[in-house]
């Protein structure tokens, strides 16, 4: 019996997490969600949770009248999602809300000594030294749900002892992979929207079309596996197939493969020491035929250098990265800048940002905020 706290539980991840704990009769703790209170409430009635936290207000009121005659508590706001984090009777947090937002949840469940299931890669891009340093002190795993970071995660977890030469990260490239600047003029949101191979937010489909998101699991790598950033070579990997592979001292390498589902590495994370049986498609290689390798163009999409170089100089470099792309982003949903000034935006606003050198939390914080500032400012000079 798993003890299960799940932030973000309406979203891509928190969904397919509860599918899991539904077929293996996971205890669900409690939940964390946004504003969808109608699916909050679907969740709550079947998992009966302690404790819901909406980080919404409206939300959280709505919720609370149509849970009224439940024992389940309903509260709201930031504060609300980090005692969804730190509630007793949970033996792990899995964390799958999208942005800053989640960076003090994971403090909040690590100083519980609780075990982190961690899909909310901005906790380790904009902090992760503090975070894994944390980690450290309290005696607890960061275990990671990203496709590509489980992957590294259990080729490198053997009996072997080895050194490793290099990570390889792969990427699917998103839709618009070989396209030309000129190409990418005019890309509308519906178009960035529509992925290839994985079923995701908006905000992190966007991310995966502008090889954004592959940026910030460079980072996000460097601080899981203790690596330096010249050792990670990102692939394209269109078929998403393999998810990742490790080359080791003796130049052998060893990869995991499967068919691109979410699951499999969800459920590794909450069964972990364990791997048990997952229902998803079997891989057939016959039927996929062959697997491509391709290095990605970082002059067209300049969010994966800007990311590499951010975390090569350090300091708040990656928070600032961070912030400045989740409001381009948003800007770029609402149809107020186009698809590739979201890297302009996000290399303009890092450049901004000095701090190489130490930082505590709430610097973190001013980071993403000028950043975000001065994506505003500049989205502005767009229009004139």
């Amino acid at each position: 019996m798993k003890n299960i706290s799940l932030l973000g539980s309406t979203g891509s991840i928190g969904t397919q997490t509860l599918e899991i704990a539904r077929q293996y009769n996971f205890n669900i703790v409690s939940l964390a969600a946004n504003s969808n209170f109608i699916l909050a409430e679907q969740q709550a009635r079947e998992f009966k949770p302690k404790f819901i936290a909406m980080f919404n207000k409206d939300a959280a009121k709505e919720l609370k009248i149509r849970l009224k005659d439940t024992d389940i508590k309903v509260e709201s706001g930031e504060e609300a999602v980090i005692e969804a984090a730190e509630i007793s009777g949970s033996d792990i947090v899995l964390n799958a809300i999208v942005g800053i937002a989640g960076l003090r949840p994971t403090l909040a469940a690590i100083e519980q000594k609780k075990n982190i299931a961690l899909a909310n890669k901005e906790t380790l891009v904009t902090a992760g030294e503090a975070v894994m340093q944390k980690a450290k002190e309290n005696g607890v795993k960061i275990l990671p749900v990203d496709s590509e970071h489980s992957a590294i995660f259990q080729c490198i977890n053997s009996k072997i002892e080895s050194k490793i030469n290099k990570i390889l990260l792969t990427a699917s490239g998103g839709p618009f992979f070989g396209k030309s600047k000129d190409e990418l003029k005019n890309i509308t949101k519906e178009q960035a929207l529509k992925h290839p191979n994985w079923n995701m937010g908006p905000k992190i489909t966007i991310d995966s079309a502008t090889l954004m998101n592959k940026g910030l699991e460079v980072i996000e790598a460097v601080h899981l596996f203790n690596v330096s950033a010249k050792d990670i070579e990102v692939l394209v990997h269109k078929q998403s197939i393999l998810h990742s592979a490790v080359e080791f001292c003796d130049n052998s390498v060893i990869g995991q493969m499967g068919m691109p589902d979410m699951k499999i590495p969800i459920q590794l994370a909450l069964t972990y020491p364990k791997r048990i049986c997952c229902n998803t498609e079997k891989l057939d290689l016959t039927k996929i035929g062959s697997l491509t390798f391709a290095k990605p163009d970082t002059d067209t999409f300049i969010c994966l250098k800007t990311c590499i170089d951010a975390i090569n100089a350090g300091g708040l470099k990656p928070a600032a990265a961070n912030g400045a792309n989740e409001m381009a982003v948003e800007l770029f949903l609402k149809d107020k800048i186009k698809f590739l000034q979201i890297g302009e935006l996000v290399e303009y606003a890092c450049s901004l940002q000095k701090n190489t050198g130490s930082y505590g939390l709430e610097d973190v914080f001013l980071a993403d905020k000028a950043a975000r500032e001065a994506v505003l400012i500049k989205a502005e000079s767009f229009k004139k």
